[in-house]
């Protein structure tokens, strides 16, 4: 091959990467806006979920903060917080929340709580638990879950927040005790969390982006 077909192999190829940039960014323009409205959808339809929407009339998702909890390991400690309002009014809020100690890793989850102080709910956002065994913590899977609506820090007792195994009131699933445990244990600590922080939580200025 002499200079001058190396010099037009090199463009040819050249122009190959080119083009097959542009495409690829040309893509992720076209899409990101897209996926990112999917993401908005699919949070809005787990948040009305735990706060359903006629108890509230502000957007959650631009009511939103985020705070940082003191005793969280450092990737975690991060949370964020969706607060609720009805004609201005504490109506609720919805907390970020992880469990690192399930059985196959970390366990993100929404906890949901009312004005009253009491759970309107948990919903699992992603796992990596073992199918037909721990994968029951997520309510499409099983009702679990569900065994946390109505529950507060005085019902239970605080000292029966725990799996019946280890001497509370919550189910564990059969077969897997570590992932319930580490489930109740996350949720209760969000609610101490939330117990003595509840005026900062509902009064902090909001996310501006």
């Amino acid at each position: 091959m002499n200079y001058r077909q190396i010099i037009i192999t090199a463009v040819i190829l050249l122009l190959f990467t080119v083009l097959g940039t542009s495409m690829v960014a040309f893509t992720y323009d076209g899409t990101r806006e897209k996926i990112a409205a999917n993401e908005r959808a699919t949070l809005q339809r787990k948040l009305n979920q735990l706060l359903p929407a006629g108890s509230y009339d502000n957007d959650l998702l631009e009511d939103r903060i985020t705070v940082t909890l003191p005793e969280a390991n450092e990737r975690d400690k991060v949370i964020t917080v969706y607060r609720a309002r009805n004609n201005s009014a504490d109506a609720g809020l919805v907390m970020t929340a992880v469990a690192p100690d399930g059985y196959s890793g970390r366990i993100k989850m929404l906890i949901g709580i009312r004005a009253d102080d009491t759970l309107s709910g948990v919903r699992i956002i992603t796992h990596r638990e073992t199918p037909g065994l721990g994968d029951a913590i997520d309510e499409q899977r099983s009702d679990w879950v569900l065994g946390f609506d109505g529950k507060s820090l005085g019902n239970p007792p605080i000292k029966q927040w725990r799996v019946k195994k280890d001497g509370g009131v919550f189910d564990q699933l059969t077969g897997a005790t570590i992932t319930p445990r580490a489930i109740v244990k996350a949720v209760r600590r969000t609610l101490l969390y939330y117990q003595a922080n509840r005026e900062m939580l509902y009064s902090t200025a909001p996310i501006t982006e």
